[in-house]
């Protein structure tokens, strides 16, 4: 690509799909972290605070939801590689001004690929079993603002989002 921008790494010369060949790679620590929310009726955040939601804990629940699905990303994610992760996190605050929680997923290892796809399946996930979890109270509940915050380790270096710590 011109511009000095990088082409897209799983498509090959012919416009195929592909799984990248990471096998020569140098083994690096590589971090992750990634964000989304859940906007909702400030009746349906009380409910989930005061723990009265129908199917039980709302934020323990998506908060395993999210590490067990970055767990499982390579077998969502058609060209993702399995990952041996050391490390995810997910972290879920309230916000009043949304209102609404917010997700923050962090996933680690030390490997030859990185773990955006891992931090960011974890989030999307975590979201969508916020809903799940409080939907009889809420349908209109609303998720948005999944993106990449920051990475670190591999080839390409550091990446923070532009926007990130605004």
């Amino acid at each position: 690509m011109s511009g000095g921008q990088p082409g897209l790494t799983h498509i090959d010369a012919s416009g195929e799909a592909h799984m990248v060949d990471v096998g020569d790679k140098v083994e690096t620590t590589r971090v992750a972290t990634a964000e989304g929310h859940v906007r909702m009726a400030a009746e349906t955040l009380d409910l989930i605070r005061a723990g009265n939601a129908k199917k039980g804990d709302v934020i323990g629940t998506a908060r395993l939801a999210g590490i067990m699905a970055a767990k499982q990303t390579s077998n969502l994610i058609p060209l993702c590689h399995p990952l041996m992760l050391t490390n995810v996190s997910v972290d879920i605050r309230e916000d009043a001004n949304l209102p609404g929680l917010r997700v923050t997923a962090t996933a680690k290892l030390t490997g030859k690929t990185g773990v955006e796809m891992e931090a960011l399946t974890a989030v999307s996930v975590t979201c969508l079993t916020i809903y799940d979890m409080a939907k009889a109270a809420d349908k209109a509940m609303e998720i948005g603002g999944i993106r990449l915050l920051e990475k670190s380790g591999g080839k390409s270096g550091a990446f923070r989002h532009p926007e990130h710590g605004k």
